[in-house]
């Protein structure tokens, strides 16, 4: 499985959308700073999560989930 998530920061409450084949260790790789991108927003918690059977479309997925209309999914969601 692959999956697409969505992180906030609880430090200035932005969202985060990446992927990966494992959401607990790419979790945890966040929030102890191994992940340049978020290294200055920790802590962050999972918001959101959708599971895919293919790396091609949790790659899609995401960008889906950084676009315009993607953001305004997001903010229906949590």
């Amino acid at each position: 499985m692959y999956y697409t998530y969505v992180l906030k920061s609880q430090k200035d409450y932005n969202l985060y959308v990446g992927w990966t084949d494992d959401l607990k260790a790419r979790i945890l790789a966040h929030n102890s700073g191994k992940v340049i991108a978020t290294k200055p927003r920790t802590p962050l918690s999972l918001v959101y999560y959708e599971a895919c059977l293919s790396k091609e479309k949790a790659i899609a997925r995401e960008k889906y989930l950084k676009s315009g209309f993607g953001r305004k999914f997001l903010k229906s969601r949590i």
